[in-house]
């Protein structure tokens, strides 16, 4: 049975899930290819990485199908399995799934521009979450993220796709630069604009992850918070990857850095936590026990 997500929001801090790419890559996985496929190929890999997670502390697992929606399937050749894989994504972490906790159906950008910057209609956009999120809900998640979203417009456009097909609850995260003008988007929406364009959608839960580090990550959970009553995510990079001679991928910020500023996030006002890319469970075991300290 799972708990409620937003029971979990009120009784603690609740504790997410840390990076899926790399760990597919530990495992076998060959870049550029596409890791939904892996759903239906290889579930006992993609399994054996959720319950890696469940196991290290996280109250949350997000599924396998951060690149899932149709559109981007379809650079891939994979457009017409869309609801297949986020239906195999779903049903494969809730396999794992230990009672109380709660599975996450994981929504990433599409990777191509709305007009007049690229060559899509917010129409196209909002059919290819929809898709995305009909197989996710179908396959069992307790609620939906649509995280790492560098364009308000394109968050707008999964959420209302996301709502045409399902009553589940929809999370929204924004992934954020910061400048000489403080933090912004790379399609130039501020803290500001973001928050009160969600809330206005009424989206439940909102947040930040991926591109900044856990110490960049710090000012950015408290101008979110000065922004907004709502419950707040917040999962950081390890810093930025750099890429070895042997093409292995490294992150600048080592574990102990990045926990220094777990508590720091807590204090200025997240209610979610958990890691993005460069971590791995590992890190959430310690931040599983930074989060019972504080």
């Amino acid at each position: 049975m799972s708990a409620s997500i937003f029971d979990m929001i009120r009784e603690r801090i609740v504790l997410l899930d840390g990076g899926f790419g790399t760990e597919l890559i530990i495992r076998g996985f060959p870049q550029g290819a596409c890791p939904e496929t892996w759903n239906v190929e290889k579930p006992e890999i993609v399994k054996e990485i959720h319950k890696s997670y469940f196991d290290a502390g996280s109250d949350v697992v997000l599924t396998n199908s951060f690149g899932g929606s149709k559109i981007k399937l379809e650079s891939y050749d994979q457009g017409e399995k869309c609801y297949e894989l986020n239906l195999a994504a779903a049903q494969i972490a809730n396999k794992v799934k230990p009672e109380g906790k709660c599975v996450c159906g994981s929504i990433g950008p599409i990777g191509k521009f709305l007009k007049p910057v690229g060559e899509y209609e917010e129409e196209q956009f909002e059919e290819a979450y929809a898709e995305q999120a009909r197989g996710l809900s179908a396959g069992g998640v307790d609620f939906l993220l649509i995280e790492t979203q560098y364009d308000l417009n394109e968050a707008l456009c999964a959420l209302r796709g996301a709502r045409k097909v399902t009553d589940k609850p929809v999370f929204v995260t924004m992934t954020f630069t910061k400048g000489p003008r403080g933090y912004f988007t790379i399609m130039g929406n501020s803290v500001d604009q973001c928050v009160e364009e969600l809330e206005k959608e009424e989206a439940p839960v909102v947040g930040t992850n991926c591109t900044l580090n856990s110490e960049e990550m710090v000012d950015l959970i408290k101008l979110i918070r000065e922004a907004t009553s709502l419950p707040i995510i917040a999962q950081a990079n390890a810093g930025k990857p750099s890429v070895s001679g042997e093409g292995e991928v490294s992150y600048e910020q080592t574990i102990e850095d990045y926990l220094r500023f777990i508590p720091r996030m807590i204090e200025n006002g997240a209610n979610l936590i958990g890691g993005c890319c460069g971590t791995n469970p590992e890190y959430i075991k310690r931040m599983a026990e930074i989060i019972k300290r504080v």
